[in-house]
């Protein structure tokens, strides 16, 4: 039942999207593997950018950007909600506001608490940075074609500062921006810079964002606040699953970022074959043991540690690392107290977040690191 839903979801997003062309009216389909994370509807003309986007994770959202230029540089940016029962027709909320004042930025944002006014070094060229939102990487690639360079640094604004994203042209039809931690995008683009095709299967995010001719938008938002109503949600991109096992007189806790396989191929796939993984996402994972073991041939006394793999399709090598309290992306090898062999097998049932289990065994317990059809085992004794 849940698969005819999100099929006839999916195909009520098509219907309403056409196929791309380069006029100043059109949109974008965010795909993580096989789920539409966002939908973006947007128009431009001289001076004045508008934008309505429908954002799926971890609920749906409803945000409308209205951005001006003074001299074909930065000037305004009004940031509306809308209550997604109502949409984009009912009565939105004014959440931000962005004012340049000649050398200056200001930046007046409400809450529930009231209003909060920064004022901070405008930078010239500027642009937004809107996680999950692509709309800002058009308007940056519209200028970036333009500039006799190779490269260009776009900065962007993310709301705690400014960042650099490294636009680099790899021909007249593509283009790549570098995310300052998440990785490389490659991007196909018409000879203007209007975004054709974004493929972020190399950064951490691992999804793609089609240009579609029109959106009917107000569809796209009504179909998916249905979902959400019924318990069809988005959901987190990547859970953060806290878990605690207890056996033979030993207590052990684990703690990990979990994404989806939303219908993506995993191992040799997202996750490639022997590469470094951060086995999760988001925060490096975690493994604490009150009792001293031995993991494969390898010594662990009690304490708390961050696990790594490197996958292989033979088994490949589980990490031990005594560095804690990092990113999954910050791995220090100098910190590695050993590596262990992994075993891997093939289960018949599919299993959609990534998933770490401890399971006492005959000779003491055994770690799995479950995901799609594959799970790598690490035997271990209690000492």
């Amino acid at each position: 039942m849940k698969k005819i839903f999100l099929a006839l979801l999916v195909a009520t997003v098509v219907a309403s999207c056409k196929s791309p062309n380069t006029s100043n009216e059109a949109g974008f389909i965010t795909l993580l593997g096989n789920d539409t994370l966002a939908v973006e509807s947007f128009s431009k003309s001289e001076g004045y950018f508008t934008a309505k986007v429908v954002l799926r994770s971890p609920s749906i959202s409803l945000r409308k950007y209205d951005l001006t230029f003074a001299n074909g540089d930065f000037s305004t940016l009004e940031v509306t909600d809308y209550d997604p029962t109502q949409g984009f027709n009912g009565a939105g909320t004014l959440v931000q506001r962005m004012t340049r004042l000649q050398d200056s930025l200001r930046v007046e944002s409400e809450s529930r608490d009231g209003t909060t006014v920064r004022t901070v070094a405008f930078e010239k060229d500027m642009l937004p940075f809107i996680d999950m939102v692509h709309w800002p990487y058009d308007l940056a690639f519209n200028k970036a074609v333009q500039s006799p360079n190779d490269s260009i640094n776009q900065r962007l604004w993310t709301g705690r500062g400014f960042s650099t994203f490294i636009i680099a042209k790899e021909g007249s039809d593509s283009l790549t921006i570098r995310h300052p931690s998440r990785g490389v995008m490659g991007v196909d683009i018409h000879e203007n810079g209007d975004i054709q095709l974004l493929d972020a299967g190399l950064t951490t995010r691992k999804l793609k964002v089609h240009r579609v001719n029109t959106v009917d938008i107000n569809k796209v938002a009504a179909s998916f606040a249905e979902a959400d109503k019924n318990g069809k949600t988005f959901g987190e991109l990547s859970g953060a699953p806290e878990e605690h096992f207890e056996f033979k007189g030993a207590e052990f806790d684990v703690s990990y970022g979990s994404p989806q396989k939303r219908g993506r191929e995993i191992f040799g796939g997202i996750v490639p074959w022997g590469q470094l993984w951060r086995t999760g996402a988001n925060r490096a994972t975690h493994f604490k043991t009150s009792k001293n073991l031995k993991i494969g041939d390898l010594n662990v006394p009690a304490g708390e540690y961050t696990f790594f793999t490197i996958p292989e399709p033979d088994g490949g090598t589980l990490i031990i690392n005594k560095q804690t309290g990092q990113n999954g992306q910050s791995y220090n090898q100098d910190r590695d107290l050993g590596r262990v062999p992994m075993q891997i097998n093939q289960q018949k049932e599919v299993t959609e977040p990534f998933t770490i289990k401890i399971e006492e065994s005959e000779n003491g317990g055994v770690i799995k690191l479950i995901w799609d059809q594959t799970v790598f085992s690490i035997d271990f004794v209690i000492l």
